[in-house]
């Protein structure tokens, strides 16, 4: 009893003794984080630092390190990866028995970890201002990684994980683009593996994503990573900016654009490459893959649901950026036939590719004439991109092939939009009929019509004074345009404006006499606005001046005549107002 109540005194004797307090950890310094450093680069011994390095490249929203620290530890580590890189295993390779195949996977585990780190560096929203410098220092590690990572090799694993984060990133995707533009998309192995990833990115992560849910959150987001794509697309520089000759200049070369088994069957017969760095292709061998890849990317880009004014921008450069660069601009063809049968500006915008695809490699598209028909709309002769449509149209209607009904039906259609459209948009009428009439001599008989060319059972069936044309049917068979005449155009003479007036005289030429007559350049006139209406008016030299001249000197604004009823008095007569008022009054109740 004794020794059990001494012991439970000694607990309690214990337990009321203040516990000990821990040292405090000693706040680290940049000497330290070199020191660690150095002392990895050193020895085995001192392998434990690299977990220790690693954590310096974490970011969190709770911890942060000094800008020092972060360039310290970055430095480091890449200075330990680099020599090791080609003699570890893959990351998904398994350990054996032996201590040192051990040793080796943990290092590829960190270095994989490392990667990481550098990735989510490159897109972290942590750099503002003089911290940028730091994101160029990140993003050429990542790049070294890259370059070397893959047992010498073009690490295409690590490139698609950093473009991935690039294009999902809301506020630092333009940073990292300008820097990729400036310092790495120079190198065709960059650009052959960017649109590898973007074609890898779209099929997996971005059309299952707008497929697997439909909420509107969703959706933005969906249409930001599209617009991040179509960004990253449009800056990736095309590859004909070389020459044919020319060596291309790539970041690392070995087995990119060669089979393996090629380069090894050279270096058992010792030829030297003669390319510099590494046995490369032709360039016309290089060409030809690139654009596979180049049009797998687009190709795969443009079956996404694109937002409306990413699909402007895609419409309205289609044809200069995307059409000479891929492998068979054929394929094309369903999404721009989709876009023309939309109607309204998108139609509009799709007429230059797919006019390049009729004439250039071999399109056929029976109803471009019905659709283009229907493009003709007041509205189109105020639209952003009027200048381009109004060329292309007078380029679709310029075969002298096309039949006598057709020509006259957009000639007709077009002088009955005279009567609605702007003084510009009337500039531009009577150069397109100027120029159908001229290509077109059966359809002159619009201009004059006389009563003996119908039959008698026409003429009988026919008021006069009723046009025949129907201005809203859509089949070019039925609009009776022959049976019209131009009387639209002739209203012309008479327009408020003069240069829509004097234009209009051109047409009174025979124009079916072409050896004495010539085209108008539609593009002249085709982007016309009032501005340059006014513009081109207060330019011109007038040889005569209207005057106005009267006999005697007129003693008041408005004659007698021009208001009956009523008596004009001048300020002579010693009568004050309401006299004049009242007499004029008197004067129209006796009337």
């Amino acid at each position: 009893m004794d020794q059990q109540s001494s012991k439970k005194r000694k607990n309690n004797k214990q337990s009321s003794e203040p516990k000990k307090k821990t040292k405090p950890q000693k706040q680290q310094t940049l000497s330290d984080v070199k020191h660690l450093g150095e002392q990895l680069l050193s020895s085995k011994a001192y392998i434990n630092n690299l977990p220790l390095l690693l954590n310096y490249l974490h970011p969190t929203p709770t911890t942060s390190y000094p800008r020092e620290f972060v360039l310290e530890s970055l430095l480091s580590l890449q200075s330990f990866f680099t020599p090791l890189l080609p003699h570890l295993p893959s990351s998904n390779a398994k350990p054996t028995e032996d201590p040192e195949s051990i040793y080796r996977t943990w290092v590829r585990s960190k270095f994989d970890e490392f990667v990481t780190c550098l990735v989510g560096l490159s897109v972290s929203s942590m750099f503002h201002g003089e911290d940028e410098a730091l994101r160029e220092v990140v993003l050429d590690t990542l790049m070294e990684c890259v370059k070397v990572g893959n047992v010498g090799k073009f690490h295409s694993h690590i490139y698609y994980k950093f473009i991935k984060n690039m294009i999902f990133s809301v506020e630092e995707a333009d940073t990292l683009l300008n820097l990729l533009v400036s310092k790495y998309f120079k190198y065709i192995d960059i650009r052959y593996f960017t649109y590898i990833s973007i074609e890898k990115l779209i099929s997996k992560d971005v059309k299952e994503s707008s497929d697997s849910e439909k909420e509107s959150t969703t959706r933005a987001s969906g249409q930001l990573l599209i617009r991040n794509i179509h960004h990253v697309l449009s800056k990736i520089p095309p590859l004909e900016q070389l020459g044919e000759n020319s060596e291309y200049e790539m970041w690392n070369a070995s087995g990119v654009f060669t089979k393996e088994s090629e380069t090894e069957s050279k270096k058992v017969k010792g030829k030297e490459a003669k390319k510099s760095g590494n046995d490369v292709p032709s360039p016309s061998k290089i060409s030809k893959k690139m654009k596979m890849k180049f049009s797998k990317a687009w190709m795969s880009f443009l079956a996404l649901p694109l937002p409306i004014d990413v699909y402007k921008e895609v419409l309205v450069t289609l044809h200069q950026t995307v059409i000479p660069y891929l492998s068979s601009p054929i394929m094309l063809c369903d999404f721009l036939t989709r876009s023309y049968d939309i109607g309204g500006v998108i139609s509009v915008m799709a007429l230059s590719s797919l006019f390049i695809l009729m004439t250039e490699h071999g399109l056929e598209y029976p109803n471009l004439y019905v659709k283009l028909y229907a493009l003709l709309e007041p509205s189109v002769f105020i639209a952003k991109h009027r200048a381009k449509f109004f060329e292309l149209l007078d380029s679709c209607l310029k075969s002298p092939l096309l039949p006598a009904y057709l020509a006259a039906s957009f000639a007709k259609k077009l002088s009955r939009l005279a009567l609605t459209v702007p003084p510009s948009g009337g500039l531009v009428i009577v150069a397109l009929i100027h120029n159908l009439l001229r290509r077109h001599p059966s359809i002159n008989c619009l201009v004059h019509k006389e009563d003996n060319v119908e039959t008698a059972k026409d003429v009988a069936s026919i008021k006069s004074g009723i046009d025949q044309f129907k201005n809203d049917e859509t089949d070019l068979l039925k609009t009776n345009a022959m049976r019209s005449s131009l009387w639209e155009i002739d209203t012309l003479r008479h327009h408020y404006c003069p240069p829509v007036s004097r234009f209009v005289l051109s047409l009174e030429n025979d124009l079916t006499v072409r050896s004495k007559t010539t085209e108008v350049a539609v593009k002249d006139f085709s982007s016309g606005s009032y501005a340059t209406i006014f513009r081109e008016e207060i330019r011109r030299r007038v040889k005569q001046v209207p005057l106005a001249f009267y006999k005697a000197i007129p003693t008041s604004l408005f004659s007698e005549s021009d208001f009956s009823g009523w008596t004009f008095h001048s300020d002579n007569n010693n009568k004050s107002s309401e006299e004049i008022d009242t007499k004029n009054s008197a004067e129209r109740q006796s009337e």
